[in-house]
């Protein structure tokens, strides 16, 4: 079982004058799975601009290692555009593109095969909010289980913000 916690702190400006940074925030993900032979880790930071309590947009990047002892290794590198809504406080709407380029190495008695390409997703998502806090599900609309880095196309989620 894997779990994906995402942390969000602010950047406040020094100078009172320049606004543009009292509405950043910095923040990213942490994703790390192991089992039997199996590794998986995940780093992802991100950085989104606040337009005001309604609205947000921002980018990610994500990098990943994958590794089943002695059958397959996997790295992915990408990077992603968000955008959220709060229809009420409580209610958080969001939208997210990413383009990750996907390579795999699958090893076997017989022979090591090698796939390597670009995979997009397309994430709706659905999330009660708290303050800081919020947890929901998301859906990748471009979902195709043969090449896809995710298990399933519905994923829940967990977003803090500081």
């Amino acid at each position: 079982m894997c779990f994906f916690f995402s942390l969000t702190f602010s950047l406040k400006a020094q100078e009172e004058s320049f606004k543009f940074w009292d509405h950043v925030r910095f923040g990213g993900g942490l994703g790390l799975s192991f089992g039997d032979g199996f590794f998986s880790g995940t780093v992802a930071p991100s950085a989104i601009y606040e337009f005001n309590d309604q609205f947000a947009l921002g980018v990610g990047l994500n990098g990943t290692y994958n590794s089943l002892k002695n059958t397959y290794k996997s790295t992915i590198l990408g990077g992603s555009v968000i955008s959220l809504f709060n229809v009420i406080e409580e209610l958080q709407f969001s939208a997210e593109f990413e383009e990750l380029h996907v390579n795999r190495k699958y090893e076997s008695v017989f022979a090591v095969d090698d796939d390597n390409y670009w995979y997009p997703a397309l994430f709706l998502g659905l999330g009660y909010r708290n303050q800081n806090f919020t947890m929901g599900i998301r859906y990748d609309v471009l979902y195709k289980a043969e090449k896809s880095i995710y298990a399933d196309a519905w994923m829940p989620f967990v977003r803090v913000y500081f």
